[in-house]
């Protein structure tokens, strides 16, 4: 083996160890915004992902604190139109795409999706069940609060 193929395999797995090995998908709203900050508390300072907040107007919209690699996107009701209006249905909508767009190639990536849908019952669910059934993510990978009742064991 030459030096050059010796040192060009260093460096691609050197950038291989840098990047994440697990990528975060984070729902919630106005209701679990104290859920929210300890569940990104919680997430090592290296983690990337997504994270959604719905609420009922822009005066809801605040500050999280976010690991530097993860996107928070506030989500106020009041900007949609009043068919989009329904609580919950934005949170869905941007979760599912969200997924759509950055799950379609996760089997042979090596990258695995943790979610945390901290949300409200329906939009939970209805993430829950696209996740699970449309892009085939293992429930123990998703988390949602043992009080809606969802089979994720």
């Amino acid at each position: 083996m030459s030096t050059t193929q010796t040192f060009a395999g260093s460096r691609a797995a050197r950038r291989a160890s840098r990047r994440p090995q697990v990528q975060h998908l984070i729902t919630a709203d106005e209701r679990s915004l104290a859920d929210l900050e300890l569940a990104l508390a919680t997430l090592p300072m290296c983690a990337v992902g997504r994270v959604f907040i719905e609420v009922p107007d822009s005066a809801h919209v605040g500050v999280v604190t976010a690991p530097p690699r993860m996107t928070v996107t506030w989500l106020p009701r009041a900007r949609r139109n009043a068919a989009a209006r329904a609580t919950g249905e934005a949170l869905t909508r941007a979760a599912t795409a969200w997924a759509d767009e950055m799950l379609c190639g996760e089997s042979g990536s090596g990258l695995r999706t943790e979610a945390i849908l901290l949300g409200g019952w329906l939009s939970t669910a209805d993430i829950v069940d696209h996740l699970t059934d449309t892009l085939a993510v293992p429930a123990s990978a998703i988390h949602a609060p043992s009080r809606y009742g969802l089979s994720l064991d």
